[in-house]
């Protein structure tokens, strides 16, 4: 399984790549996770009392399909489940309703142009962004209907962003135009722009929520000035042309899910930045990447996933994404450009004046987000956080300080101590510290002082032992229990070599839920909540398989309600209906809603075709929810598209671009939602 991805010598022709996922690039020798639930099934011991039961035949087995479904026994939960959909529509139980709201182009500042296919660069900067992802509610003095909404915008579809341009054109999804080795700079402008952050005021009127114009909207893009703080600041691994002293960088990039402060302000990932650069420096005709490079999987190529740094100007702005040593130092280029880039960054969303800032305490790798454990008074700040990639690492970071309400701001998350997991095989796990001197992190290893080891996280995880994990995302905390839940998208068990008749499938991509709870001196124990799959390939750790209404594959989107509430997001990629793999019996990608105690799942909403179910948050009164669609209709051929065909109807109808957006939902009896 290990193997799988290096069977292909282009990784992004292996089953389940999609445009944007970051090139496998952990080579070190660390177990992965399922080498540790084998050894749990070898020693045929349960992950933990009360906990999933161990299956002698191994993870997935046929002895699954024993099981009954899980009966129907939530008081959570008071909605009924809808079907498995095929349709380019968004389904929703009965008793409720969907309106949408902001979908990328939505003009929020400035002249407030409004969307069409052909929006120049300056337009997009005054508008909604692409590819919608994490986001939250922040109510305006504690309304439930009226308040800030703030999300993230992971990537974009340059044939989609540059339709009327496009227009009749052969583009498959990553295509961009290049004419004699260049790009046209309004094009790669627009490209950046579309990324980041929107922030803009909504509020709840007699029609349903609305896009307010206001002095607070705010968009944060690939070219947002921004400050570098914590251990990495002022560091020679930072320094650039721009920032010749390390401490401020341009812009953020593939921002995915997020995160909220205990004081209030939003937290944006950076993902899959890597392939936004390309390094070409090369030693007897090969690559010669440095560490910081070659282990985030930086390109080496003839240029970058858009190809920025061709932009027929030269100008700075985009000349930064050559990451090639040009100059006679680090301050005379952008080599470094790529090590501020990796981060979380914190935005205070009611002040539109204030500089984002990049956390570098939290470790730089591909951050899908961050979830923080409720917030004490005279008690650290615990907060965790996946890489997305496969085979990588579970982290956390405990700060230094104590945590004062009305007190404590950002800067507590610039001092502490980062963390790898690493999970054991009788249901126990271990933090290990990220830190000068421990856990082998020594000069003697290459690891120089605490800057060199936060720019290397992934590094000195793999020195320090950490398990090896398939691509953990989004997390969440129980509310009640303080448990903590991270979703594990999918994995590649079976490699190429190992397929027969009986075994087909070179893949299992279903993913699971892990959880967790802490216990003392770093320690904590694990099980798993849900082995995602169909009837006969799922269990919960009711040792129940999943039903009808409940089946589902690689889970992405994790959020906890109030009331605890566990409400879970699919993504499988670009799905169309046309669909005939491993993963057509789940149908369009889907939002759940989950029981922590019961273990009981209901499938609440279904969405368009091609997109990826991703963001959720409700207001204070949990009546009214906001749910992201990102990249409906991606799964377009080139020839759909050069026919006008745009995958999707989404939101405005057959025949208009696909647009990635926000939905409100809402009960049609005022209710709590799910309740």
């Amino acid at each position: 399984m290990s193997q799988y991805e290096r069977d292909y010598q282009d990784p992004s022709e292996a089953p389940g790549f999609e445009p944007g996922d970051e090139i496998p690039s952990n080579v070190s020798a660390n177990p992965t996770f399922y080498d540790v639930i084998d050894q749990a099934l070898a020693t045929r011991r349960g992950f933990m009392a009360g906990g999933l039961a161990v299956m002698a035949t191994g993870l997935f087995g046929n002895v699954l399909g024993g099981k009954a479904a899980m009966a129907s026994s939530s008081a959570l939960m008071g909605f009924k489940p809808i079907p498995v959909s095929m349709d380019d529509t968004v389904v929703v139980p009965e008793g409720y309703r969907w309106q949408v709201l902001g979908a990328w182009g939505e003009p929020i500042l400035g002249e407030m142009p409004a969307y069409n296919p052909d929006n120049t660069a300056a337009h997009q900067a005054q508008q909604v962004g692409q590819h919608h992802d994490g986001m939250h509610y922040f109510p305006i003095e504690g309304s439930s209907e009226d308040g800030l909404l703030v999300l993230n915008h992971e990537y974009v579809e340059p044939r989609m962003l540059h339709a009327g341009k496009y227009a009749g054109m052969a583009m498959k999804t990553h295509d961009v135009l290049i004419a004699d080795s260049k790009r046209d700079d309004d094009e790669v402008l627009k490209e950046i722009h579309a990324h980041g952050i929107s922030v803009y005021r909504t509020r709840k009127g007699a029609n349903g929520w609305e896009v307010v114009a206001d002095p607070l909207n705010r968009r944060i893009t690939g070219a947002t000035p921004m400050e570098i703080a914590g251990p990495v600041r002022g560091s020679t691994h930072v320094r650039t042309k721009y920032s010749p002293d390390g401490t401020r960088t341009r812009g953020t990039l593939n921002n995915c899910a997020h995160g909220v402060t205990p004081w209030n302000t939003y937290m944006s990932a950076e993902e899959n930045w890597a392939g936004y650069f390309v390094n070409q420096d090369k030693v007897d005709q090969k690559p010669d990447l440095p560490r910081e490079h070659a282990r985030y999987g930086v390109p080496s190529g003839e240029r970058s996933r858009y190809g920025w740094e061709l932009a027929a100007s030269g100008a700075d702005d985009f000349a930064r994404f050559n990451a090639s040593a040009t100059g006679a130092d680090a301050t005379q280029d952008y080599r470094n450009e790529p090590n501020t880039f990796g981060w979380m960054i914190e935005v205070d969303p009611f002040d539109p004046n204030s500089t984002p800032v990049k956390r570098t305490h939290l470790g730089r790798f591909a951050h899908e987000g961050v979830v923080f454990a409720k917030a004490e008074a005279g008690k650290p700040i615990v907060c965790y956080s996946g890489d997305d990639a496969r085979f990588e690492y579970i982290y956390k970071f405990v700060s230094a300080a104590n945590y004062e309400p009305g007190v404590t701001k950002g800067d507590i998350l610039d001092s502490g101590t980062l963390y790898a997991a690493r999970f054991n095989a009788d249901g126990t796990g271990e933090w290990l510290a990220l830190a000068p001197g421990q856990n082998r992190l020594t000069p003697e290893n290459g690891f120089g002082d605490l800057a060199d080891i936060l720019v290397n996280t992934r590094a000195a995880a793999d020195t320090a032992g950490a398990t090896k994990m398939d691509r953990p995302e989004w997390g969440a905390v129980d509310p009640v229990t303080g448990e903590v839940y991270f979703t594990l998208t999918n994995n590649t068990r079976r490699s190429l070599t190992q397929v027969d008749a009986a075994n087909p499938r070179a893949e299992n991509a279903f993913g699971s839920i892990i959880r967790w709870e802490e216990g003392e001196a770093d320690i904590f124990t694990w099980d798993m909540f849900v082995l995602a799959g169909t009837q006969r390939q799922s269990k919960t750790f009711t040792n129940a398989a999943l039903s009808d209404d409940s089946i589902f594959a690689c889970p992405d989107g994790l959020w906890f309600d109030d009331a605890a509430r566990l409400w879970i997001q699919t993504d499988m990629g670009d799905i169309g209906p046309d669909y005939s793999g491993a993963l057509k019996s789940f149908g369009m990608n889907a939002m759940l809603c989950a029981d922590p105690k019961t273990g009981e799942i209901r499938r609440f909403l279904t969405g368009p075709w091609g997109q990826e179910v991703t963001g959720v948050v409700t207001t204070p009164d949990g009546k009214s929810m906001f749910v992201n669609f990102q990249h409906p209709g991606a799964h377009a051929s080139d020839a759909q598209f050069a026919a006008g065909d745009y995958g999707s109807s989404f939101p405005d109808g057959a025949g208009k671009v696909a647009r990635s957006g926000t939905i409100v939902i809402t009960r049609e009896d005022g209710g709590v939602i799910g309740a």
